[in-house]
């Protein structure tokens, strides 16, 4: 499946109002997805993204263990389901906007959380949720910048 259906997928199951332990399992879902995806951007994506998909992986794969793998069934993980990541801007788009959702959904559970122990689980992957956005955000300027430098290069040529 593409990255932008998964990521949709992802967004949906995360926005169905959930408690807790589903808050903290669709969380630990986009972590995987974009670990997932960081991993293939830095094997076979655009050159100029490799080094932040390389972190963005490392950033993701923080947050599924602060949050802890939760008990899924057979072909439940999402990220497993990644065949292809089609239009690298539209993919990290979207999971610009997933890793958005992620921080916001943690910060309604921290901020209701009846233990500490969850309440900085929370924070840590709220950070951790912040810094891989930070990655993507780096990812979607770089592609920006690149497809304005062959612009200018095809009008320059033509």
């Amino acid at each position: 499946m593409d990255a932008v259906r998964l990521i949709l997928a992802n967004r949906r199951a995360l926005a169905c109002g959930l408690e807790g332990p589903q808050i903290m399992a669709e969380s630990w879902q986009a972590y995987a997805l974009a670990q997932a995806i960081g991993s293939r951007l830095a094997v076979s994506g655009p050159p100029e993204l490799r080094g932040e998909a390389l972190g963005l992986t490392e950033l993701a794969g923080t947050g599924c263990g602060i949050l802890g793998a939760p008990p899924l069934g057979v072909g439940d993980l999402r990220a497993a389901q990644l065949t292809e990541l089609g239009d690298a801007h539209e993919s990290l788009f979207r999971l610009g906007a997933l890793l958005g959702e992620v921080g916001i959904a943690l910060v309604g559970l921290a901020s209701g959380a009846d233990d500490e122990a969850t309440y900085w689980q929370c924070m840590e992957a709220i950070d951790a949720a912040d810094e891989a956005r930070d990655r993507v955000l780096e990812m979607l300027r770089r592609l920006a910048v690149r497809d304005q430098v062959l612009s200018e290069r095809d009008a320059a040529a033509g």
